[in-house]
């Protein structure tokens, strides 16, 4: 199967690998899994390590260069964001306005991915898929 991985689990990867649910991993260490890690993603990732709380500390604490760096030690494809990409119209709408979860949907739709997520504003559509509906 070949999967997206929503930006959600890129920090997970990052900061809590325990977080993960058992499923979670037998999924994503399958052998027949190809995973995938949006350009998007590591845009969101950016905006965030970037942006700041009134405090004056980062929303997060991983620059992308340390998220790339980390991800080339393992097994994912890293998908650009392309001009196709961004001028296709997601078939199935959001019910919100995320723009990241939209564009990767749209990335997943036109590569022919499911993206696995555990965003719970994504559940029941269908590229989004939950680990434990992949076992």
């Amino acid at each position: 199967m070949r999967i997206l991985l929503d930006t959600s689990y890129l920090y997970d990867f990052m900061d809590r690998p325990g977080k993960l649910l058992e499923s979670e991993h037998r999924v994503l260490a399958a052998r027949e899994t190809q995973l995938y890690v949006s350009a998007v993603s590591i845009w969101e990732m950016r905006l965030k390590y970037n942006a700041r709380y009134p405090s004056g500390t980062r929303k997060s604490r991983f620059s992308p260069e340390d998220v790339i760096v980390a991800l080339e030690e393992q097994e994912v494809t890293f998908l650009p964001m392309t001009m196709l990409h961004a001028a296709r119209v997601l078939e199935v709408p959001l019910d919100h306005k995320d723009p990241f979860d939209e564009l990767l949907l749209v990335q997943a739709q036109e590569e022919g991915l499911k993206m696995l997520s555990a965003d719970k504003q994504l559940v029941g559509h269908p590229l989004a898929v939950a680990a434990h509906e992949l076992e």
